[in-house]
């Protein structure tokens, strides 16, 4: 059963917000677009703090239902909410801080402990520092575990780490998959980031002038030449895999998936451990056979699914299945028509570089 459905209409300057979704109750899921596609308004509206019309149900609590008259108010929806600005109160310590979100919710009441959310963010040794004291990162990290001590049945997060620079980005990122990994609570995650999405989404909706071009698995959307990610600059697909072995003598570790195997710089991963990698599609390149002497190690047989259109005319997107898996190649038109590639044929993927993602 979904923890989220919703159906919603609400009339913006330049479009109208059209919404019809059902969303999974465990992990994250993403609300992907360009600037002023309705991301953060459809979040908005799950929170009560606008108002579209429709209907909105959270584990079988209607929280608003026109039909019926039903609108509660935000103070009484069981969300967290995590801006893009932490908004601390800048005259209370972290502790303060914490304590005002423990204290919305009557002990009997509570799902997540003061010591947990602590542990999940990291922030024990801030618990007595001011709250302008502290960098940008470890302000969304409080921020986000204030929301958490309010024991939410939803945590809604607008784009949390867009005003964080990269490294605090990467700072955040780990604490982000530790609350993925480690709570039941569904997250609803605004992003124009691809990246933020390949890391931490279960789930993704993407949204394009207020409406919903595709909701679906993260793995399968990632894949698909149709949609509006796949001409992204950083277009890729992402894989699960297993630790094989590692390489001692050239320190590389071996990673095995439904396709083969690949081969990344060593990494302190037990085997058998899983591992979630990130590939580009413009570091796959193709062959029409794998003997051919090259720098590149992994080389992964493969067969041509169908073409799709690159943002520049030059190129082309080819879509390749290795085993049950998805690949995704950007190539040029030149090199598509000299190969002679064709739905159906035989070859052989050449992965240039992979970024393991957890």
């Amino acid at each position: 059963m979904s923890a989220l459905s919703l159906v919603l209409r609400l009339p913006l300057a330049d479009f109208e917000l059209h919404a019809e979704l059902a969303l999974p109750g465990r992990g994250v899921t993403a609300l992907f677009g360009p600037s002023g596609s309705g991301k953060t308004t459809l979040l908005r509206c799950v929170a009560g703090l606008a108002r579209g019309a429709g209907r909105i149900v959270v584990n079988d609590e209607v929280w608003q239902d026109d039909a019926r008259r039903i609108f509660l108010p935000t103070h009484r929806r069981a969300l967290g909410y995590v801006f893009q600005e932490a908004s601390l109160f800048e005259h209370l310590t972290v502790r303060g801080n914490l304590e005002f979100g423990l204290r919305r919710i009557l002990p009997a009441e509570r799902k997540v402990s003061w010591d947990q959310a602590l542990d999940l963010l990291g922030i024990g040794p801030l618990l007595e520092r001011r709250s302008t004291t502290l960098s940008g990162g470890e302000r969304q990290r409080v921020a986000i575990a204030r929301a958490l001590l309010t024991s939410p049945r939803l945590l809604l997060m607008d784009e949390p780490l867009a005003a964080l620079d990269a490294p605090r980005k990467q700072e955040i990122l780990p604490y982000l998959e530790r609350l993925h990994d480690e709570l039941a609570i569904p997250v609803l995650y605004v992003s124009h980031s691809a990246d933020e999405v390949a890391r931490l989404a279960d789930h993704l909706v993407l949204l394009e002038r207020g409406r919903v071009v595709a909701s679906g698995a993260t793995d399968a959307l990632l894949a698909r030449l149709d949609l509006p990610l796949a001409r992204d600059e950083e277009a890729a697909v992402r894989i699960d895999t297993t630790v094989l072995d590692h390489d001692d003598v050239y320190q590389l570790t071996r990673l095995g998936f439904a396709g083969g195997s690949i081969q990344v710089t060593r990494k302190a991963l037990p085997v058998g451990a899983r591992a979630r990698l990130k590939i580009q599609a413009r570091d796959v390149s193709i062959a029409l056979r794998g003997d051919n002497p090259s720098s590149i190690v992994n080389r992964v047989p493969a067969r041509v699914v169908g073409f799709g259109e690159a943002a520049h005319p030059a190129q082309c997107l080819v879509a390749l299945e290795a085993g049950r898996v998805r690949l995704m190649a950007r190539i040029t038109r030149l090199s598509r028509d000299q190969l002679g590639l064709a739905a159906g044929m035989e070859v052989v993927a050449q992965i240039k570089s992979v970024a393991l993602l957890a």
